[in-house]
């Protein structure tokens, strides 16, 4: 319900500007760079799912190795004592604990490609729990808003993006992203035990969080130890290091379990195949609307709008021009990019504003492309308060990441 209306406000915002511009104006492109920009959205909505094909039917067709072979059950294990706290609906030592697990921790190292068809995975197990099929339950609430919080420990691609545009030191951001990410999904997780009533001073949840405390520490003493240059190197081969491990753990775990590989990764790529088909409708819909919105310069206007507020106030309104890419990451993940990019051609890629941009691009995930994405998958209609709680946590890492930025570059 709650995408309905954001869907059809893109479309009514849009049509308001638009028309405020052509009469006020004289913009007589505007009508036009909507429609083009209407088209250029599907078709890039349809290249996305034409995208997620390939590597939904690799993943989906490893995970079903995996899972014959026992590899998935043993992740559920492992993960029992937390996840139990967080998801109470689910039966003890299901499999699709294990996919959450898995998709959980390939989101942490910044393994986008395994963690969208993992996350796939869990959320067409979660539905065959879920009794009312077009209505979001309990589990996939938490699963969407831990998802769309973007909990990363390893931003590879932005210290990559930084190295090409001429960073002093491409990795000089880290340590923030690592504060700013963690702050949001703290508050999604947060949220949502208060809202489902889970007690989150539960021992298992306040040793799990603690031990990813631990982990940060860990991680950004690692990192700061080693030489500026190496810093993305390693971090990339230790990623795809481990990646390839699980493609082979789980292709062992199968031989050792007599399974048939070949066949048990056919039948998970048939099923990756017909998810991504499912994919594209609820894909399109949400980039046409997001691409409108933008195109018609109401995007422009409430940035605009934000920094005169900002300097009214007496604020400083350095972070202003930052304010792109934090209003584009909820609504597009390829748009919020773009911004950061042209932040740091704009400004400089070690700029106040080129650095706050990359800090907000690590912080959070794409809310509106993976709730789109994830429910699209298994047609659900209703997702009561999913959005709403994953914007929170998204203002959250942004207030989290303009603070990180004063504090280590302002």
């Amino acid at each position: 319900m709650v995408l309905n209306y954001i869907w059809v406000a893109f479309f009514l915002i849009a049509f308001i500007v638009a028309v405020c511009k052509l009469l006020f104006l004289g913009d007589l492109e505007v009508f036009n760079r909507i429609i083009a920009a209407s088209f250029d959205s599907a078709r890039n909505g349809f290249e996305i799912s034409l995208g997620l094909t390939g590597i939904l039917t690799l993943w989906l067709g490893i995970m079903k190795i995996g899972e014959q072979g026992g590899v998935i059950q043993a992740f559920a294990r492992i993960g029992a004592p937390v996840f139990s706290k967080l998801f109470p609906d689910i039966p003890k030592n299901h499999p699709v604990t294990g996919s959450i697990f898995m998709n959980i921790s390939a989101n942490l190292l910044g393994l986008d490609n395994a963690a969208t068809p993992m996350g796939l995975k869990a959320m067409q197990q979660l539905q065959e729990l879920n009794t009312e099929k077009e209505t979001a339950s309990n589990a996939m609430i938490m699963f969407l808003c831990i998802n769309a919080s973007g909990l990363t420990l390893l931003p590879i691609t932005i210290m990559m993006y930084r190295a090409q545009l001429g960073a002093a030191n491409p990795s000089d951001v880290f340590l923030p992203i690592m504060l700013a990410t963690f702050t949001s999904t703290l508050v999604a997780v947060l949220m949502v035990c208060i809202k489902q009533r889970i007690n989150i001073l539960q021992r298992n949840l306040l040793l799990f969080f603690g031990g990813l405390i631990g982990l940060i520490a860990g991680l950004i003493a690692l990192f700061h130890s080693m030489p500026e240059e190496k810093v993305s190197l390693y971090s990339t081969l230790f990623a795809n290091t481990l990646l390839f491990t699980i493609i082979c753990g789980f292709i062992v775990a199968g031989i050792r379990r007599k399974v048939n590989v070949y066949n048990a990764f056919i039948d998970g790529a048939k099923e990756g195949f017909k998810t991504a088909i499912t994919i594209i409708p609820y894909l399109v819909a949400i980039l046409v609307g997001i691409g409108v919105f933008r195109a018609s310069g109401a995007m422009d206007f409430l940035i605009d709008g934000i920094r005169g507020g900002v300097a009214l106030a007496g604020l400083n309104t350095d972070f202003v021009e930052a304010l792109p890419t934090i209003l584009m990451k909820p609504l597009s993940g390829s748009g919020a990019r773009g911004m950061m990019i042209d932040a740091m051609n704009t400004y400089g890629a070690d700029s106040f504003v080129g650095r706050l941009a990359c800090i907000v691009q690590g912080t959070t995930d794409t809310t509106f492309y993976v709730v789109a994405l994830y429910y699209g998958s298994v047609a659900i209609k209703n997702t009561r308060y999913t959005v709403s709680y994953s914007l929170l946590a998204d203002l959250a890492g942004a207030l989290a990441a303009i603070g990180m930025a004063y504090l280590f570059f302002g």
